[in-house]
């Protein structure tokens, strides 16, 4: 059994330690067994915490032993992004810089989800400070592989994270989403992935000093969990949800919302805004459309999604505008070639003036109004995460081209990260090798809605991974 530990769920490794079927210890290290077997060839994993969750493992061990009731995710293996603080372990945002940024505390998630009995096992890779592009390369520790083809990337910016949790090195990871970083590498490696509400998880992303942020980063951030299964998924959600007083924007909202009266509305947009899609994504979301429709919702093709190309143009203004006056200082940070991706998005999209700023924050507002009513007519939306298979490793930042191919592929999440909506990545199968996948979207503080229709899907289109890493391709000798 214990050969087979890290390919469990996690719920059934947090079932097993809680029923003493097996020790948090075994459980650990069938977990750094898999690590030492698979890393080597991922980079997923940049700081290991063997002995740290060996010693955390034992606790609960002991713990167990002594009567006490365990937690809903005892003994579960967890990576944590880079850019999350794990107390006592550099928070280094894979910037050689910050490689001795120790953390005084743990991240709000991060004691949530340990509070709940899981174990953090090692932090995860990032683009570099979050923001060299969508694929995962940092310049602490270089490029992460997809496990499925090594000319494609992972995604990002949580792709450690999706790497780690599709090859079985964790059963969840911690990551965190302001446009795509949990749901689109969550598509390329095939495993499920959680963008909640806006307010939903408490956090405090005060990282780098003690002052917050502006309002752009105030309202995208939001932390998000990854797993294998949308099961997995529903337990992480239920244990990061709430309020804390840490963080103002957290809302008091339970977990659960009351049904829906009759069949549950399901809006399918195949391509947001009209920009293209491709062919197998399309695909995808008529197979997910269908899987919901033989789960008894009521599907309906609509025409499109509310004011996509005005929220795109508000969502870059508004950041980049935040962003803007530490720009020449960010830009050192990021190492040869590591501006690319934003400078090409500055160069296009000035700052706005005050004035344009505050009628900014109207149109905001606005559209989320819009998106509201969207909502209230159709309580889910099915749509694509990006319009497009995995691409090659770092599109994005090859050249304006390569720039605007991905900005336009991962739109429709740019938006609903907009809007504040709650978003479930889910894989709909394989095409060629690679794995397909779709996003439903729900009303703000209805992850349950989205929980439910994903878990529909993957019970009929079935769970890909844990999967063995795919082996390089060798050259053909002459």
């Amino acid at each position: 059994m214990q050969e087979a530990l890290w390919k469990m769920s996690a719920a059934a490794q947090a079932e097993a330690v809680r029923g003493a079927d097996v020790s948090a210890v075994e459980l650990v290290d069938s977990h750094l067994d898999r690590i030492g077997e698979v890393n080597p060839q991922m980079n997923a994993v940049t700081q290991l915490l063997a002995e740290r969750a060996r010693a955390d493992a034992a606790r609960l061990d002991r713990r167990r032993a002594a009567g006490e009731v365990l937690g809903p995710l005892a003994g579960v293996p967890f990576t944590v992004k880079e850019s999350t603080p794990i107390e006592g372990v550099p928070t280094t945002f894979g910037v050689e810089r910050f490689r001795d940024l120790v953390a005084p505390a743990d991240a709000l998630p991060v004691a949530r989800l340990r509070a709940a009995g899981a174990v953090p096992i090692g932090h995860s890779n990032i683009p570099t400070l979050i923001l060299a592009g969508m694929h995962t390369r940092s310049e602490l520790f270089g490029d992460t592989v997809n496990p499925w083809d090594r000319g494609r990337t992972p995604g990002g910016s949580s792709g450690g994270d999706a790497v780690a949790v599709a090859t079985g090195m964790a059963a969840l990871g911690l990551g965190n989403d302001s446009g795509g970083s949990v749901r689109i590498p969550a598509q390329f490696c095939g495993v499920a992935g959680l963008k909640p509400s806006t307010g939903r998880f408490p956090a405090d992303h005060r990282v780098l000093g003690p002052d917050d942020p502006g309002p752009a980063s105030q309202l995208l951030v939001t932390d998000g969990p990854l797993a294998r299964t949308v099961g997995d998924l529903r337990l992480a959600y239920e244990v990061l949800a709430g309020t804390d007083p840490r963080d103002p924007r957290a809302v008091p909202v339970p977990a659960y919302g009351p049904p829906l009266a009759g069949r549950v509305k399901v809006a399918v947009v195949a391509d947001p805004g009209g920009h293209g899609v491709h062919a197998t994504v399309r695909a995808a979301v008529t197979t997910a459309a269908d899987a919901l429709r033989d789960a008894g919702y009521d599907v309906r093709e609509v025409a499109d999604v509310p004011r996509l190309d005005e929220a795109l143009e508000a969502y870059g203004r508004t950041t980049v505008t935040e962003f803007a006056p530490s720009w020449p200082v960010v830009r050192t940070l990021l190492g040869r070639g590591g501006d690319r991706y934003i400078a090409m998005m500055m160069e296009r999209t000035p700052p706005a003036s005050a004035a344009e700023l505050v009628r900014l924050m109207g149109t905001w507002l606005s559209i989320r109004r819009s998106w509201a009513e969207f909502l209230d007519a159709y309580p889910l939306l099915l749509g694509p995460v990006f319009t497009e298979p995995p691409v090659e490793p770092g599109l994005e930042s090859r050249d304006r081209a390569g720039r605007d191919r991905v900005g336009s592929a991962m739109r429709l999440c740019t938006v609903t990260s907009f809007v504040g909506v709650p978003a479930v990545a889910v894989p709909t199968g394989l095409v060629d090798g690679l794995p397909c996948g779709v996003q439903v979207v729900g009303r703000a503080f209805r992850e349950d809605l989205c929980l439910d229709a994903a878990r529909a899907i993957e019970d009929r289109l079935g769970v890909l991974t844990p999967v063995d890493p795919r082996p390089a391709l060798m050259p053909t000798l002459a």
